[in-house]
């Protein structure tokens, strides 16, 4: 009777404690679920998130000139802000009443405490400012939430009920306010949108006929409402636009009525010089147009192949005119499949709403399919880069053998997909890349100790041993060198982790997954592939005769089948050295 095999390292005692508990078989299945479920639920991306960040500081300055405002607002700001810890550019930008810095922040810097720096600084200096400034305005930007993942432009539908540009952006904007209470979307921007308000065309040969100036007409418009912008530049019939006036007054002829001077003891209204609407801010010269063409489904019905490649699929391009995009961002973290889905599900609810109205909509951009697809695509690959993977192993190790190996690598991106989703990642294409770059690497382990176990099976002394003790001999038998190896290339990764800059961030998924993969792969191959090893593969003893020998290796395995006839050719090369070796000995003699 053998002497029981005293285990050395933690490889057998692993091995030991989980080779017969009937809690292995449920910690299994339980991981596999953690994974799936890790899979489902963890927040979907199409490229990792990037931690850039920064800052905006608007103040105003009224009456003061672009020149003006460099001087005595931007230059001094920007010194000030560059005694910040942490911020990496400052970009100045001087206009007619109003200063704007962009401070844009180092990547990777905390975004709250940056934010709350630049605040401090920009306060603690207002008594450096001109007097008239008006209070600062401070605007932190961040790309995980300023970026849009959907874009659905609305346009007027060819057809149907005739809308003007007010109309159409009251619509919009009802709709946006159902959107921005969708939970996790951060913000909505609608573009191109005219927005409502009250027009007063000045016309300057009545200003001339009555001896007024500008300043007076706006001074008097001043009186009744602070929302009247700066004079504009004159137009080409000899008018001007004074200032578009939003949410001021509610009836027109309150303007109208407006009384901006005397002339031969009788009052001036602001009709008799201007000509007033309600209208759209015709001051803003940005103009989105739109046009689209449907999918042709007469053509995509053809039944004749031929037919079908001539067929045109699409029909010709339509002119929409005037429309406005609403783009939607999400909360840094979440899903960007399911928010994109609540969005567009919210969208189609209101869509016979809008086409009562006369306003149609196309979703120009979804990032949250593009991010769906690629993860779905690459998860497709993963499950045929695994098959591939037992299909090779079969004819190495036998299909008993690669079927344990095949079973632990959906084990070990199960449980590296668990901890992945406990640490907040998002599940990404560099995510899985990750995961199909350590595919190659984490199923060593597995095959190593399975291997082992199947050639301590065909030793002579495996007849004489308990088939658990030989499992719990051959897994701690190369535990030391299983452990270096694995450790190793885990330390070739750790160094990509301090890459720095855009790029740091960007490839940041893979050392962070990869090594954590190589350390779950260790656990794997030493509790469940001994476990699978001793359920699935048939305990067949060697024949008599030297372990090593050729005659005594199973005919099941076609590695071996190949490689006999090799060994048997070296043997008689060996021999045939050894014998001229001899006999030229012998004839020195």
């Amino acid at each position: 009777m053998m002497k029981t095999y005293k285990i050395k390292n933690i490889a057998g005692y692993l091995c030991k404690v989980f080779l017969k508990n009937p809690l292995t078989s449920i910690m299994a299945i339980s991981i596999l679920a953690l994974g799936y479920l890790s899979l489902q639920i963890m927040p979907r991306e199409e490229d990792p998130q990037i931690e850039v960040s920064g800052g905006s500081v608007i103040i105003a300055l009224p009456g003061a000139s672009p020149k003006e405002i460099t001087n005595v607002i931007i230059k001094p700001l920007e010194r000030k802000i560059s005694e910040i810890k942490g911020v990496e550019n400052i970009y100045g930008t001087a206009m007619k009443n109003v200063g704007m810095v962009n401070v844009p922040y180092y990547i990777g810097e905390d975004r709250e405490s940056s934010h709350l720096k630049l605040y401090d600084k920009v306060m603690q200096n207002m008594d450096h400012l001109p007097k008239g400034t008006m209070p600062p305005l401070i605007k932190p930007f961040d790309i995980d939430i300023d970026i849009p993942i959907l874009s659905v432009a609305f346009y007027k539908l060819e057809g149907g009920k005739k809308i003007d540009n007010i109309e159409l952006f009251k619509t919009i904007r009802e709709l946006q306010q159902d959107i921005n209470a969708i939970p996790n979307v951060s913000k909505t921007i609608l573009k191109g949108a005219k927005r409502p308000q009250f027009n007063v065309m000045v016309d300057l040969d009545k200003l001339a006929a009555y001896h007024l100036s500008l300043g007076q007409i706006a001074q008097s418009i001043r009186m009744i409402s602070k929302n009247a912008p700066e004079i504009d530049a004159p137009t080409d019939d000899n008018h001007l636009i004074v200032f578009g006036m939003k949410n001021a007054i509610d009836d027109i002829d309150d303007l109208k009525s407006l009384i901006v001077a005397q002339y031969r003891g009788s009052p001036i209204y602001l009709k008799d010089i201007a000509d007033i609407n309600y209208s759209y801010d015709i001051q803003n010269f940005q103009k989105v147009l739109i046009s689209y063409r449907e999918a042709n489904e007469t053509a995509a019905q053809e039944e004749h192949a031929e037919e079908k490649k001539s067929a045109k699929m699409f029909g010709p391009f339509r002119d929409a005119g005037d429309q406005i995009t609403l783009t939607v961002a999400k909360l840094k973290g979440t899903n960007a499949v399911t928010i994109a889905e609540k969005v567009i599900e919210k969208i189609e609810e209101a869509k016979e709403e809008l086409k009562a109205h006369g306003v149609g909509y196309i979703v120009t951009r979804n990032y949250g399919i593009r991010a769906d697809e690629a993860v779905n695509e690459l998860v497709h690959h993963l499950v045929i880069t695994i098959l591939i993977i037992a299909f090779i192993l079969i004819p190495f190790l036998g299909w008993r053998e690669s079927l344990v190996v095949t079973i632990a690598v959906p084990m070990i991106l199960a449980l590296t997909l668990f901890i992945a989703y406990m640490t907040d990642q998002t599940i990404n294409r560099i995510t899985l890349f990750a995961f199909l770059l350590s595919l190659g690497l984490i199923v060593d382990d597995a095959i190593i100790v399975i291997e082992n176990i199947h050639r301590h099976m065909h030793l002579e002394k495996a007849k004489e041993q308990d088939y658990d003790e030989l499992i719990i001999e051959a897994t701690d038998e190369i535990g030391p060198s299983t452990n270096i190896a694995t450790i190793a290339i885990m330390l070739t990764m750790i160094p990509m982790a301090f890459v720095g800059g855009m790029m740091g961030q960007f490839m940041k998924p893979i050392p962070l997954n990869v090594p954590v993969g190589l350390a779950v792969s260790l656990f794997v191959a030493y509790v469940f592939a001994p476990f699978l090893a001793r359920k699935l593969i048939k305990n067949i003893h060697a024949d008599p005769g030297d372990a090593c020998s050729v005659e005594m290796v199973p005919r099941i395995s076609l590695l071996r089948r190949i490689m006999r006839p090799l060994v048997r050719l070296t043997e008689r090369i060996a021999e045939g050295v050894h014998k001229i070796k001899k006999s030229s000995a012998s004839w020195k003699r």
